[in-house]
């Protein structure tokens, strides 16, 4: 249908002639029509940046966006004691809740404090039936030495503290990440694995198989807060985004960067490898938000 206004001539609206008010009315109108008249391709073209990162996945080892609305400053949000990432302005805010593998389906619950007020905002998390693998393989892969137990277990307390790192949150903005390594998806985020009828924890991750060598490049700004060598993970680094949002990339053949470095996203510092227990050259990357391991591909 015409539109008179959005084709008025500039002239005309701009005219001298026209009182001041009378002017600024006209120029409000016009430029009301004209954004309201925009083609349906505009709108189209710029749906992918409008997508919300991560997506919203409310099962066990998803990723829920709740709402937290306005507030004068970013809420303190806590998931079982441990801090959640926040993001958004004072118009709204929104908390990015990682939902951990073993959460039983049901009511869930954080706790909120804002100008002031502490409050409970509950959220439902429903059941994900994850892929399950029964392997038959050599008892001494499954079975550690009192050695390697003693090793492992001294990890798992460095790394425990490692995955407690919280700093200030990211710039608000999108937290859609670049796939760090090309590659197939040689094994997804919780698969459930029993080796010799012994069920293990799942998998917390994503396998890229790649050849060794490959380099890997940050999804996101970061800055590296853990490099190691470790007795399951081999070479391994720790990214953190900010926020409790943390990245882990393992069985490295090559690291390229050391502590504290600050990476920009497609930075590449390490290299694919085939160390720690593997049975082939890969990279396992793991998406950590408020100290649980969630499904990487919610972020890309």
């Amino acid at each position: 249908m015409h539109n008179p206004i959005s084709t008025m001539p500039t002239e005309k609206i701009t005219s001298p002639s026209l009182p001041p008010e009378r002017r600024r009315l006209l120029q409000w109108m016009a430029q009301t029509a004209l954004f309201s008249a925009a083609p349906a391709w505009a709108a189209r073209s710029a749906s992918p940046d409008n997508a919300l990162w991560p997506q919203d996945s409310r099962v066990p080892g998803g990723v829920a966006r709740l709402s937290l609305g306005p507030a004068s400053a970013r809420p303190l949000v806590t998931a079982a004691e441990a801090e959640v990432l926040v993001v958004g302005d004072m118009i709204e805010w929104t908390a990015i809740v990682g939902i951990p593998l073993a959460t039983t389906p049901g009511e869930q619950s954080i706790g909120v404090k804002a100008d002031g007020r502490l409050r409970t905002m509950s959220y439902t998390v429903r059941d994900k039936q994850y892929v399950e693998q029964r392997l038959k393989v050599s008892p001494k892969t499954v079975d550690l030495s009192a050695e390697d137990n003693a090793r492992y277990e001294r990890e798992a307390a460095h790394l425990k503290t490692v995955m407690a790192t919280f700093t200030e949150p990211p710039p608000s903005g999108s937290l859609h990440m670049r796939v760090p390594v090309p590659g197939r998806r040689s094994s997804s985020f919780g698969l459930r694995r029993v080796f010799n009828g012994q069920s293990r924890n799942p998998h917390s991750g994503m396998d890229i198989a790649s050849p060794t060598g490959t380099p890997v490049k940050a999804p996101l700004p970061g800055k590296v807060i853990d490099v190691g060598d470790y007795f399951f993970n081999g070479g391994t680094v720790w990214l953190d985004h900010g926020g409790g949002l943390l990245t882990m990339y393992c069985h490295l053949s090559q690291v390229d960067c050391k502590l504290g470095d600050q990476l920009q996203a497609g930075d590449a510092f390490c290299k694919v490898g085939a160390t720690g227990r593997v049975t082939g050259p890969h990279l396992h990357w793991s998406v950590m938000l408020n100290r649980a391991m969630v499904d990487p591909a919610l972020f890309i």
